[in-house]
């Protein structure tokens, strides 16, 4: 009776889990499937879901129109070039708030975590000013250290977490053993913490890769990403949206198809320490 009960219940489980998981990948297959469609399409009414004349005619126009690599170049310089910055710095940090906290640790991070709160327009014209007057206005070392900073809280706090699940007697036992500082971070600490590693710099390339706000504010021309490249196709005599959803797509698909091949890597990364 009680194997019924929990087969029901893990059945029952499984079938929410799909139908939460259908709902929210809907909206990027519909995205998809209008990329699809001629203009007339993506606009008609009922919607089309899959019985319409399928064309490549839209990802054409973007590629014409749009230097499609150049956006794409500039999201992996700085999505990558913010998260391995953010690492750099996140992983002392977290070193030493894990293994010598003080009385005010838990305080410095809690502030770290309350600053994701504030409206980013708050503080988009200080930060613009600043841009201007050290000539980093649309460039992209300037929004690798801008999207380093936002995410910084982000992945303290789960290196943090990841940290403080290693028992601090291997890391006496290799001070004991003469391994001086940079060693017990490079070859014990990090080690062990790789999957927790791992899932922060695959949430982090994500955090990166999607942001929009302050690549839309603090780019024009030379330095913008792919969140631009699709804001490009929105103009004041409306929204193409086959185009835009071909757009959408060719921007989506590398951080989509870097999360497919490793999601397991990034579960794994998410529950590390959960089990003991």
């Amino acid at each position: 009776m009680a194997r019924a009960v929990t087969t029901q219940r893990k059945t029952i489980n499984t079938v929410i889990a799909w139908i939460i998981g259908l709902l929210i990948f809907f909206p990027i297959l519909w995205t998809i499937l209008t990329s699809f469609k001629t203009e007339a399409q993506a606009i008609n009414d009922p919607p089309l879901f899959l019985f319409f004349d399928w064309t490549l005619e839209n990802y054409g126009v973007v590629q014409e129109r749009s230097d499609y690599m150049r956006f794409l170049w500039n999201s992996v310089i700085i999505a990558g070039g913010s998260t391995i910055l953010g690492i750099l710095i996140a992983v002392p940090a977290a070193w030493s708030m894990a293994f010598v906290p003080s009385r005010r640790t838990k305080d410095i991070l809690l502030w770290m975590l309350s600053t994701k709160m504030l409206p980013a327009v708050g503080v988009l014209y200080p930060i613009y000013l600043l841009f201007i007057q050290f000539g980093l206005l649309d460039t992209r070392i300037g929004l690798v250290i801008v999207l380093m900073l936002i995410n910084l809280p982000i992945i303290v706090w789960m290196l943090y977490t990841y940290f403080k699940e290693i028992p601090g007697e291997i890391l006496e036992a290799a001070r004991m053993d003469g391994a001086s500082l940079r060693s017990e971070i490079l070859y014990v600490l990090t080690p062990m913490a790789i999957p927790g590693i791992a899932s922060t710099i695959l949430l982090n390339l994500i955090l990166a890769w999607n942001e929009a706000f302050w690549t839309l504010n603090l780019t024009a021309a030379n330095a913008g990403p792919l969140t631009a490249f699709i804001a490009s196709y929105s103009s004041p005599e409306g929204l193409f949206f086959a185009k835009l959803s071909a757009a959408s797509t060719m921007a989506i698909a590398p951080i989509l198809i870097l999360g497919w091949f490793s999601q397991k890597q990034l579960v794994r990364g998410l529950t590390f320490g959960a089990v003991k």
